[in-house]
């Protein structure tokens, strides 16, 4: 009798964690074909999912890419919460300590990876900017008084990605060693004064 099984479509068994299974099938796409060459349908046939099941957890590619490339557990949207909720007041300096502390993670690898996934074409950055835009900043310029917010926020965003960049991927001294907190204690009021002046 041959024992060897079969793959099945449709609904993987009871139990199994059938994000965690995208997750790791959009790793290992992402990683080797890069965004462009990466398809829902073969994420879905590596996780021996349904393409509709990929999209039941996943509004998009680029949502996808992001958790694909976040060290595990980090939810953006738990993330946003918490670093908005105590208030304006320092926001700028919790962005900033929460993004390092994502980010800095194995020496800056999820980082690399998640920039070099990306450069491959346009509809990477478009479609990651896209899935940023609605739930992380959107949630942050919501926190902020004033029609410039989403502006304010903005500016923020290119301010923190441009420390990532010098930390990670040019390697810039001294801010490629400086420890996190050093980095927040001289980032952070610039970016709190963009946030509420």
């Amino acid at each position: 009798m041959d024992e060897t099984r079969t793959r099945t479509r449709g609904r993987r068994p009871a139990g199994e964690d059938t994000r965690g299974a995208i997750l790791a099938a959009a790793r290992a796409e992402f990683a080797a074909r890069g965004y462009a060459g990466t398809s829902v349908r073969a994420i879905a046939r590596r996780a021996d999912v349904d393409p509709g099941s990929v999209r039941h957890w996943f509004t998009d590619k680029g949502e996808l890419f992001v958790a694909s490339v976040l060290p595990q557990g980090v939810e953006p949207a738990v993330f946003v919460e918490r670093v908005v909720t105590p208030g304006v007041d320092g926001l700028g300096e919790r962005l900033l300590t929460a993004a390092l502390r994502v980010w800095d993670q194995d020496g800056g690898a999820p980082f690399r990876a998640a920039f070099s996934g990306l450069t491959a074409d346009d509809a990477g950055p478009r479609d990651v900017a896209g899935f940023l835009s609605r739930e992380v900043f959107a949630r942050v310029a919501g926190a902020l008084d004033g029609p410039d917010a989403a502006l304010r926020v903005s500016l923020v965003a290119s301010q923190t990605v441009g420390v990532l960049v010098a930390r990670h991927l040019l390697r810039v001294e001294p801010l490629a060693s400086l420890p996190a907190a050093d980095v927040v204690a001289l980032v952070g009021p610039t970016l709190q004064r963009y946030l509420t002046d």
